[in-house]
């Protein structure tokens, strides 16, 4: 169920604060037309860290209503405490938010061990009306959830896979080997999402998305069906953008090109501040190379 194309869509805002609704929608929309599988809401490509909860249930309720059943709903809801954690999963699996399953990170800065990573993870998985997908990003969290410990979790009831951000392909393969059958593995990773996924992942959710959502699906599509080469020549045009659009910290490029695609405004919520302008040119040249037009004008006096 949790596979393909999945973006961690960024949050438009305003440039007075608040969230450009009318934006949100037509991200929506793009990323319908354009292949995605998923939309994974307010995730750190979000600015998961500066939405409100109260903002969180109208961003959800509003991608629900344009969706449909066309593409998976997910929810970003962890925290660094377990009991808050559990709080959140209660609130957004209610049905009235309607979601297919919540994203939750391994808990930043507080660096659990193994142990307690999965009495978190098992304890919110408990809390929730709905399945649950564990998210390892040591970059960000500073703590790393072992294969040993994600094969655990896979048996737990409502656990339903991990968006796996170390892209290595020996990782993959264990995890895919040693977890419980019907258990999905997704890369968190646009670098090395087509070799893991050659290496068992059933797909990815994608920063790289939210600016080419069609070349992922279709490079996705080609890596799960087998067409290595395929999916290869499709990548080759998106590499530059794997990379650079982490130049400065996400979604701060991100963000930016997506102004310069003419979807956004490109505001941002501090302490996150706009694109350095030394970074602007090499960000431009990374959507040429994937083949998405820019607004002149916007590229030249932002």
């Amino acid at each position: 169920m949790y596979a393909g194309s999945l973006v961690a869509l960024v949050t438009p805002m305003q440039p007075t604060g608040g969230i450009d609704y009318d934006a949100w929608s037509r991200l929506l929309e793009f990323h319908l037309a354009n292949g995605t599988s998923g939309i994974v809401v307010a995730g750190s490509t979000g600015e998961s860290a500066s939405v409100r909860d109260a903002e969180l249930a109208e961003l959800l309720k509003r991608a629900r209503r344009v969706i449909g059943r066309r593409a998976l709903l997910v929810a970003n809801t962890g925290t660094s405490d377990t009991a808050g954690s559990c709080e959140r999963a209660r609130e957004f699996s209610r049905a009235e938010f309607d979601v297919d399953a919540l994203l939750v990170a391994t808990p930043a800065y507080v660096r659990p061990t193994q142990e307690g990573l999965f009495r978190h993870f098992s304890a919110i998985a408990e809390s929730s009306r709905v399945p649950v997908l564990l998210y390892n990003v040591p970059g960000r969290t500073a703590v790393d959830m072992l294969p040993v410990t994600v094969a655990r979790l896979s048996r737990v009831p409502k656990i339903a896979g991990i968006k796996e951000a170390v892209g290595e392909t020996a990782r993959v393969r264990e995890l895919v080997a040693n977890s419980a059958a019907g258990f999905s593995v997704l890369s968190g990773d646009d670098l090395t999402a087509r070799e893991v996924i050659g290496a068992g992942a059933g797909g990815v959710i994608s920063v790289t998305a939210n600016v080419a959502p069609r070349g992922m699906a279709d490079m996705v599509a080609a890596a799960v069906r087998g067409d290595r080469a395929g999916a290869t020549q499709i990548d080759q045009r998106l590499v530059a953008l794997h990379r650079n659009l982490f130049v400065e910290s996400n979604p701060i490029p991100v963000k930016w090109a997506l102004a310069r695609m003419g979807l956004i405004n490109g505001a941002l919520r501090l302490p996150l501040t706009e694109l350095s302008p030394q970074f602007h040119a090499i960000v431009t040249e990374s959507l040429f190379a994937a083949g998405i037009s820019v607004t002149p004008q916007m590229a030249v006096n932002s």
